[in-house]
């Protein structure tokens, strides 16, 4: 997967709370094969009307926040079932990091698993973010796993806590398959060992 280390880009502001993964990816696209327009699926009914037109109320379809990687929302960000499509239409449409006081618990593993940092910051940090990115359509926030800061479009920083263990995964862009594969040489060691000392288990 991608590492991650620091991010600084456009963010909106999702003004919801319990934003389930139904949300963020409808059921009936769980058999569609990830692609080219996979992103476009991302928050597909609160996103486009029953006519597949945009819903200019959404902020994703607002020129300014069109382009945005970081989202800022409210609690219980995605809540709901444990789908890792959630997590695909999300990186796909361009997101690489969401600011929220909470996150469903399999969803936050789903997105540190796929190159997405979540981080977690309180509800009233949020709140006031998202005023600034609606008084500034545009502006910026930073995102840096190094420092484990958020940098707000006034300048003011914020900390947050991760797992000592994920931090390292992310910073090196390691999945659980790339964690493995950092001791294959050791695993094909003992393989060969263990053939050679009891080669009737072959």
């Amino acid at each position: 997967m991608q590492p991650f280390t620091r991010l600084t880009a456009i963010a909106a502001p999702l003004e919801f709370a319990n934003i389930d993964t139904d949300k963020i990816i409808p059921a009936r696209f769980l058999r569609r094969l990830r692609g080219p327009d996979y992103g476009k699926l991302a928050f597909h009914d609160i996103r486009y009307d029953a006519g597949g037109n945009d819903r200019p109320d959404f902020v994703l379809n607002q020129g300014p926040y069109r382009d945005a990687k970081i989202l800022v929302a409210g609690a219980n960000f995605g809540c709901g079932s444990s789908r890792e499509a959630a997590v695909y239409v999300l990186f796909d449409y361009g997101i690489r990091s969401v600011i929220a006081p909470s996150f469903g618990d399999i969803h936050y593993g789903n997105e540190l698993q796929n190159g997405m940092l979540p981080v977690v910051l309180p509800d009233a940090t949020c709140q006031k973010l998202r005023g600034q990115l609606r008084d500034t359509p545009g502006a910026q926030i930073g995102v840096d796993l190094v420092s484990q800061t958020v940098t707000g479009p006034d300048g003011a920083q914020y900390r947050f806590e991760i797992d000592a263990n994920h931090k390292e995964r992310l910073l090196n862009g390691l999945d659980d398959i790339g964690l493995v594969l950092q001791n294959i040489d050791a695993i094909e060691a003992f393989e060969q060992k263990h053939h050679h000392e009891l080669p009737w288990l072959a």
